[in-house]
């Protein structure tokens, strides 16, 4: 543990508390928060696998909802129900707990960014060709949650030739650069790696932030851009030896700041696209060295850590007002349309052209539009997507955004993912009872056609394709797991390779591709 965080964790000891009782004392609750949650949300309170609880990071949500939260757990989430072994009382005194500030919430800005930054391969040291004879296209990264590695697969065998360590919790899906070669990688605590996919090596790290969401790689290879809870931030990183480039404070007009619910790139567009957690607002952040004309009515002023004014014609961020909060989006596949939702399941239509909402969607299921896919239905393309709080996969039509068909399911989902070679679109039933099954789907007649148990009992999640569309990839997301291959075709089991909770599989030519039948 670092000196700072030894240092906030005994300052949480010391802190007067707002208890129930004037006779629990600070150290019982900061003993409490330790055992029950500590693992997940950091011992300081700043974020791990969880996000940071604090006062600043739970400003759109009431007391009640976080006992609620404790008591029962939440969906789409890995917080367990603690109502079965804390009481009322207790769980109030947590609540205090992390609605209580910090004596004082360490910044993180473009200085210690630098300070943090790691260069073990230096560009010129780079392997001049791959070390390994696997296809450079056809290889996947798979993460292994479990013990914090990632395993290299050789997508044509199926085989892992590479397993190497990770930072601590890597979240949000490692990005490609643009000719596949490396690889990106986010942990929760802001870790940004970057591996070599030729020499089979970490060639870079750099901490941008103190607990992120995700990030995001130019179309062009150039830039990096990462997503953060806390501090309040997007953070603009040179993708070739991760320098910090430029931070950009989080905020509105009335200077309310907010976290960044994710941020993706829109290749047609040059140009990164945030959402905002706390704020009604998508950002655009332009990477082009000349921004398209008109671009500048909405550049949004900013100034670096170190106070230095930069020029606003670069970066400049275009901020598009709408009607609800998003913590997840995904877009057309012209960039030219956004589909975001809340977590109250509140969805709707942002033209990015036009810079406005253009229609709200019923999608009452909280879906899990990360996870959304498209594909040509009766000459129309349709957006898919599972949902979290209900047992249902919703099919909509992007030129009408009436919904089709919603197709019944046994458990809310979280994963699809498909490929253009394949008829068949694949969902998980992540939550419940049934969370060892996984549905296939035809993508024609919207029918479920077979519903796989490959570890009854054991979660099933997250399938991949590999380049060609030929094989399907499934976890199985447990400590013993496995990462069991079939055929795309027949539907028919051919392999299983043991990991050690392995979560997402991310084929290179998917990836830079941007298939439809996977995320962006």
């Amino acid at each position: 543990m670092s000196p700072t965080r030894k240092a906030l964790l005994l300052a949480a000891f010391a802190m007067p508390l707002l208890c129930a009782s004037p006779m629990i004392h600070a150290d019982e609750t900061a003993a409490l928060y330790l055992q029950h949650c500590a693992q997940c949300h950091g011992a300081d309170r700043l974020g791990l696998m969880g996000p940071a609880l604090l006062p600043e990071n739970l400003t759109r949500v009431r007391k009640t909802e976080a006992a609620k939260v404790i008591a029962e757990g939440r969906p789409a989430t890995q917080m367990p129900a603690l109502g079965a072994v804390l009481d009322k009382a207790a769980i109030e005194r947590l609540v205090e707990y992390i609605y209580t500030p910090l004596p004082a919430v360490p910044g993180w800005g473009v200085e210690q960014i630098e300070a943090s930054r790691k260069v073990p391969v230096a560009p010129a040291d780079l392997v001049k060709a791959p070390v390994h004879d696997a296809d450079p296209m056809n290889m996947f990264i798979v993460v292994e949650l479990g013990d914090h590695h990632a395993s290299v697969l050789d997508g044509d065998r199926m085989e892992p030739i590479h397993r190497f360590k990770t930072q601590y919790a890597v979240h949000g899906g490692p990005k490609y650069s643009p000719d596949g070669r490396f690889v990106y990688f986010l942990s929760r605590d802001g870790w940004v790696s970057k591996f070599d996919m030729w020499g089979l090596q970490t060639v870079a790290e750099v901490r941008a932030g103190i607990n992120a969401r995700n990030l995001a790689v130019s179309d062009d290879g150039r830039y990096l851009m990462v997503a953060n809870y806390l501090p309040h931030s997007l953070v603009l990183l040179d993708a070739g030896e991760l320098r910090p480039l430029k931070l950009i404070d989080v905020h509105d007009d009335t200077g309310k700041t907010s976290r960044v619910s994710a941020v993706y790139t829109a290749d047609p567009r040059h140009s990164f696209v945030a959402a905002l957690k706390d704020i009604p607002e998508v950002w655009e952040i332009n990477y082009e060295d000349h921004p398209p004309r008109g671009f500048g009515e909405w550049m949004h002023d900013y100034r670096t850590d170190s106070g230095e004014d930069r020029a606003l014609k670069q970066f400049p961020v275009r901020r598009i007002k709408v009607d609800d909060f998003l913590d997840d989006f995904m877009f057309s596949q012209d960039y030219v349309t956004l589909i975001g939702a809340s977590r109250e399941g509140h969805a709707q239509v942002v033209d990015l052209d036009l810079g406005r909402v253009t229609r709200k969607l019923d999608l009452p299921g909280m879906p899990h539009l990360a996870s959304g896919i498209t594909w040509e239905y009766q000459g129309r393309t349709v957006m898919v997507t599972p949902n979290l709080k209900k047992a249902a996969v919703s099919v909509i039509d992007m030129q009408t955004w009436d919904t089709i068909k919603e197709i019944p399911t046994e458990g809310p989902g979280f994963f699809m993912r498909s490929h253009e070679n394949s008829r068949y679109a694949w969902v998980d039933v992540f939550f419940g009872p049934n969370k060892d099954k996984v549905h296939v789907i035809d993508k024609q007649t919207l029918e479920i056609v077979k519903t796989l148990q490959p570890a009854p009992g054991k979660t099933a999640a997250h399938v991949e394709f590999d380049k060609d569309g030929r094989h399907a990839l499934l976890s199985i997301w447990e400590m013993d797991g496995a990462v069991v291959i079939y055929d795309a075709a027949t539907l028919e089991e051919r392999k299983r390779l043991p990991m050690v909770k392995p979560s997402g599989k991310y084929n290179v030519h998917n990836k830079i591709t941007r298939s439809a039948g996977t995320s962006h």
